[in-house]
């Protein structure tokens, strides 16, 4: 079985978010079990050939784009095995950025991924025509789309399953009804039952429609999603196709992220034998300038300041969260009004406070290694990684029970001394204030914070098991095709 992905950005090339880590964790976890897989991506200005060692295939693509033919060229790189062809062609993606700049996305985005998706089925051919297309989210969702409406133009793709992955329904790849043109679609699509979205063009539900199944990246999502909540507008689109849904756990990249052997931290440590860990959160609090103080409980944040990610909730309880005894370092980016506020509350904290303003790796890894607790008080969380991470860490999240931080971690029960974090329910202030109350309890009972690392740490979330998920969902569709 030959599985293609499709995918706006992949890590280690190029990465806004976690799309980029599992389109680059996940190929190798399937090839791992047996199948031939394949990526495809766009040459950004940022991939230079000489550094991952990216050579010429010799390929041209011919790819239409409203009333013109762009041709494309295709460049050839691999990842532990796994061949990654890159779609070519400077006017799109030989840019400073992947999806815009800093003030906000580029103009002409819906011509840069119709194209992108057009190139993605061009090259299909000429790798032996897989069984299987594997797109992630709506950068990639008209592959599905032109294969289902203008079949006509890819009859050597009659046996090609498409598979969509969601992983933020938030971003939707939405667009004025004047860039029609740009599909080469009949009109008779841009209508409700297709692509149309309150007027614009909405490529993401384009391929909710017509993929022959959907994923997404947690079980609790996958519900979720299909509420008016959650489901930003697409819930009656998912409703109706909810047979062909599935949620599937992200996995984690443990050669990366684990204590045995990262080399971003003070001190590597396991669950057998912890006491780097002690190292680590010394360096931390010297990293951040807080005071060196081993017994004083530190709760670290790495994350996009934005309301999605929870910070409405920490702004309305920090006065109150900061004057107990604890520390909070914060890593991050985003909305400049949570930033302005952590800044100043970290001028008038500052032996319990720090923030950094930034993105930056080898600091997040500082983080999860450094910290006692990780707070993740999302309002919606398709999967999340960071509390995956911190488990492996022996770092016991603090999490709100939404999404994959619902599927991922097991609310610590006291009494009977099992668990692997602290979750609450309700979205509010009080609510994360109790959640943190009582993990500052238990972290004053060092035996039994002690089991409770120990809990977490052997915790298994690698990708094999999601890949083995994602295998019978393939063999499923394949067998299907098949058939027919």
């Amino acid at each position: 079985m030959h599985v293609v992905m499709a995918s706006s950005e992949v890590v280690p090339y190029a990465k806004t978010g976690g799309l980029a880590d599992v389109v680059g964790a996940l190929p190798r976890a399937l090839r791992r079990l047996g199948l031939e897989v394949s990526i495809v991506m766009p040459a950004y200005r940022s991939i230079t050939r000489e550094r991952f060692g990216i050579r010429p295939t010799g390929w041209t693509l011919a790819v239409p784009v409203s009333h013109q033919t762009i041709t494309a060229g295709v460049v050839r790189g691999d990842l532990d095995g796994v061949p990654v062809y890159f779609i070519e062609a400077d006017r799109y993606f030989a840019r400073a950025g992947l999806y815009g700049t800093a003030d906000g996305d580029y103009l002409d985005n819906a011509e840069r991924f119709a194209f992108f998706g057009r190139a993605v089925l061009a090259l299909m051919p000429r790798l032996g025509t897989p069984d299987v297309l594997h797109c992630h989210d709506w950068q990639t969702a008209l592959a599905p789309v032109f294969l289902h409406a203008d079949a006509r133009r890819y009859p050597e793709l009659a046996s090609l399953r498409t598979v969509l992955t969601v992983h933020n329904l938030g971003y939707q790849g939405l667009f004025w009804h004047f860039d029609w043109h740009l599909l080469n679609l009949d009109w008779r699509y841009f209508t409700p039952d297709w692509l149309e979205f309150y007027g614009k063009i909405n490529y993401l539900k384009g391929g909710l429609v017509c993929a022959d199944a959907l994923t997404t990246v947690s079980p609790t999502y996958a519900a979720e999603i299909q509420n008016p909540e959650f489901g930003c507008g697409l819930e009656g689109v998912l409703v109706a196709r909810r047979a062909v849904l599935t949620g599937i756990l992200n996995g984690v990249d443990y050669d990366e992220w684990s204590p045995e052997h990262d080399q971003y931290i003070a001190a590597r440590y396991t669950v057998e034998d912890p006491a780097g860990k002690a190292a680590c959160k010394a360096d931390l609090q010297a990293a951040f300038q807080l005071p060196q103080e081993p017994t004083t409980p530190l709760i670290g944040i790495v994350s996009r300041l934005a309301d999605q990610k929870g910070f409405d909730l920490i702004a309305e309880v920090a006065p109150q969260l900061l004057r107990k005894r604890l520390q909070v370092v914060v890593l991050g980016s985003g909305d400049a009004t949570y930033q302005e506020l952590l800044t100043g509350l970290a001028q008038r904290f500052k032996a319990h406070l720090a923030i950094r303003v930034a993105f930056d790796n080898a600091l997040a890894h500082k983080i999860e290694a450094g910290s006692d607790m990780f707070l993740m008080p999302s309002r919606y969380e398709p999967c999340g990684l960071n509390q995956i991470y911190s488990l492996r860490y022996g770092t016991i999240p603090v999490v709100r029970a939404t999404g994959g931080l619902q599927d991922s971690i097991v609310d610590v029960d006291e009494h009977a001394g099992h668990g692997t974090g602290f979750k609450f329910a309700a979205y509010t202030g009080s609510a994360l204030l109790g959640c943190v109350d009582r993990a500052l309890a238990t972290y004053r009972r060092p035996q039994m914070w002690k089991a409770l690392m120990q809990n977490a740490m052997r915790q298994d979330f690698s990708w094999d098991r999601s890949a083995e998920t994602y295998t019978a969902l393939y063999r499923q569709l394949s067998t299907a095709s098949s058939a027919a």
